[in-house]
Protein backbone atom coordinates (compact mmCIF):
# COMPACT_ATOMS: atom_id res chain seq x y z
CA UNK A 1 0.00 0.00 0.00
CA UNK A 2 1.17 3.58 -0.89
CA UNK A 3 2.04 5.68 2.35
CA UNK A 4 0.29 8.62 0.82
CA UNK A 5 -2.68 6.12 1.38
CA UNK A 6 -2.43 6.28 4.98
CA UNK A 7 -1.59 9.93 5.73
CA UNK A 8 -4.86 10.78 3.21
CA UNK A 9 -7.58 8.92 5.36
CA UNK A 10 -9.17 11.76 7.38
CA UNK A 11 -12.31 11.03 9.94
CA UNK A 12 -14.63 13.95 11.55
CA UNK A 13 -14.38 14.45 15.28
CA UNK A 14 -18.03 12.28 15.91
CA UNK A 15 -15.31 8.90 14.58
CA UNK A 16 -12.75 10.15 16.83
CA UNK A 17 -15.21 10.25 20.00
CA UNK A 18 -16.67 6.89 19.25
CA UNK A 19 -13.15 5.25 18.63
CA UNK A 20 -12.23 6.44 22.06
CA UNK A 21 -15.27 5.41 23.24
CA UNK A 22 -15.05 1.88 21.49
CA UNK A 23 -11.18 1.63 23.24
CA UNK A 24 -11.78 2.54 26.65
CA UNK A 25 -15.13 -0.04 26.68
CA UNK A 26 -12.62 -2.54 25.06
CA UNK A 27 -10.43 -2.31 27.37
CA UNK A 28 -12.94 -1.85 30.63
CA UNK A 29 -14.64 -5.12 29.63
CA UNK A 30 -11.49 -6.87 28.76
CA UNK A 31 -10.28 -5.93 32.71
CA UNK A 32 -13.33 -6.67 34.34
CA UNK A 33 -13.15 -10.18 32.21
CA UNK A 34 -9.80 -10.95 33.07
CA UNK A 35 -9.91 -9.78 36.74
CA UNK A 36 -13.47 -12.14 36.69
CA UNK A 37 -11.67 -15.33 35.88
CA UNK A 38 -8.72 -14.09 38.19
CA UNK A 39 -10.88 -14.07 41.19
CA UNK A 40 -12.99 -17.21 40.63
CA UNK A 41 -9.36 -19.11 40.09
CA UNK A 42 -7.84 -17.85 42.88
CA UNK A 43 -10.20 -17.24 45.91
CA UNK A 44 -13.81 -17.69 44.52
CA UNK A 45 -15.98 -15.03 44.27
CA UNK A 46 -17.56 -12.43 47.57
CA UNK A 47 -19.75 -9.84 48.05
CA UNK A 48 -16.87 -8.02 50.22
CA UNK A 49 -14.88 -8.23 46.90
CA UNK A 50 -17.62 -7.24 44.32
CA UNK A 51 -18.51 -4.31 47.07
CA UNK A 52 -14.77 -3.45 47.68
CA UNK A 53 -14.14 -3.13 43.71
CA UNK A 54 -17.44 -1.23 42.93
CA UNK A 55 -16.74 1.33 45.54
CA UNK A 56 -13.32 1.51 44.13
CA UNK A 57 -13.67 1.74 40.85
CA UNK A 58 -17.13 4.49 41.26
CA UNK A 59 -13.55 6.52 43.31
CA UNK A 60 -11.75 5.79 40.57
CA UNK A 61 -13.57 7.37 38.23
CA UNK A 62 -14.78 10.20 40.27
CA UNK A 63 -11.87 11.62 41.24
CA UNK A 64 -9.08 10.47 38.33
CA UNK A 65 -10.69 8.64 35.43
CA UNK A 66 -13.98 11.39 35.04
CA UNK A 67 -11.14 14.39 34.72
CA UNK A 68 -9.34 12.02 32.47
CA UNK A 69 -11.64 11.72 29.72
CA UNK A 70 -13.16 15.17 29.91
CA UNK A 71 -9.58 16.18 29.17
CA UNK A 72 -9.94 13.99 26.18
CA UNK A 73 -13.17 15.05 25.13
CA UNK A 74 -12.30 18.72 24.89
CA UNK A 75 -9.35 18.12 22.90
CA UNK A 76 -11.25 16.10 20.35
CA UNK A 77 -13.86 18.76 20.19
CA UNK A 78 -11.33 21.52 20.22
CA UNK A 79 -9.28 20.45 17.30
CA UNK A 80 -9.68 22.71 14.79
CA UNK A 81 -10.81 21.98 11.18
CA UNK A 82 -13.50 19.24 10.41
CA UNK A 83 -11.43 16.06 9.34
CA UNK A 84 -8.52 14.26 11.54
CA UNK A 85 -6.35 11.61 11.07
CA UNK A 86 -8.03 8.48 12.81
CA UNK A 87 -4.91 8.48 15.21
CA UNK A 88 -5.94 11.84 16.96
CA UNK A 89 -8.57 10.53 19.65
CA UNK A 90 -5.69 10.12 21.80
CA UNK A 91 -2.40 12.56 21.73
CA UNK A 92 1.12 10.91 22.36
CA UNK A 93 1.11 11.21 26.05
CA UNK A 94 -1.98 9.37 26.18
CA UNK A 95 -0.44 6.47 24.13
CA UNK A 96 2.66 6.38 26.05
CA UNK A 97 0.58 5.80 29.15
CA UNK A 98 -1.33 3.21 27.61
CA UNK A 99 1.79 1.23 26.25
CA UNK A 100 2.86 1.67 30.07
CA UNK A 101 -0.56 0.51 31.56
CA UNK A 102 -0.30 -2.59 29.38
CA UNK A 103 2.50 -3.61 29.72
CA UNK A 104 2.38 -3.00 33.84
CA UNK A 105 -0.68 -5.00 33.90
CA UNK A 106 0.92 -8.18 31.22
CA UNK A 107 4.17 -7.86 33.69
CA UNK A 108 2.28 -7.92 36.69
CA UNK A 109 0.54 -10.62 35.65
CA UNK A 110 3.25 -12.88 34.60
CA UNK A 111 5.29 -12.43 37.12
CA UNK A 112 2.81 -12.64 40.07
CA UNK A 113 4.45 -9.88 42.17
CA UNK A 114 1.36 -9.33 42.89
CA UNK A 115 -0.92 -12.36 44.46
CA UNK A 116 -3.31 -13.05 41.53
CA UNK A 117 -5.99 -12.84 44.66
CA UNK A 118 -5.23 -9.33 44.59
CA UNK A 119 -4.14 -8.20 41.24
CA UNK A 120 -7.67 -9.86 40.17
CA UNK A 121 -9.33 -6.96 42.37
CA UNK A 122 -6.74 -4.29 41.10
CA UNK A 123 -7.89 -5.59 37.65
CA UNK A 124 -11.58 -5.50 38.22
CA UNK A 125 -11.66 -1.75 40.30
CA UNK A 126 -9.61 -0.20 37.06
CA UNK A 127 -11.72 -1.63 34.74
CA UNK A 128 -14.95 -0.38 36.07
CA UNK A 129 -13.79 3.63 35.97
CA UNK A 130 -12.71 2.81 31.94
CA UNK A 131 -15.70 1.55 31.37
CA UNK A 132 -18.08 4.14 32.86
CA UNK A 133 -15.66 6.56 30.78
CA UNK A 134 -16.65 4.81 27.42
CA UNK A 135 -20.41 5.36 28.30
CA UNK A 136 -19.09 8.97 28.77
CA UNK A 137 -17.66 9.04 25.26
CA UNK A 138 -20.47 7.56 23.97
CA UNK A 139 -22.42 10.06 24.86
CA UNK A 140 -20.51 12.59 23.52
CA UNK A 141 -20.08 10.95 20.26
CA UNK A 142 -24.14 10.74 20.06
CA UNK A 143 -24.73 14.68 21.28
CA UNK A 144 -22.05 15.40 18.91
CA UNK A 145 -23.83 13.45 16.09
CA UNK A 146 -26.60 14.62 16.76
CA UNK A 147 -26.06 18.49 16.78
CA UNK A 148 -23.92 18.54 14.05
CA UNK A 149 -25.30 15.48 11.68
CA UNK A 150 -22.00 14.54 10.91
CA UNK A 151 -20.13 11.43 11.36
Amino acid sequence: MDSKFFTSIRVSKGVLLFEAASIWMFAGIMLLTRGKIMVESAQGFSVANIFLCLGSGVLFYLYLFSKISAKHIHRIKSLSGDRHFPYQFFNFKSYLMMVGMITMGVTLRKTLIIPIEYLSLIYCTMGIPLFVSSIRFFSHFFYFRLSSHKI
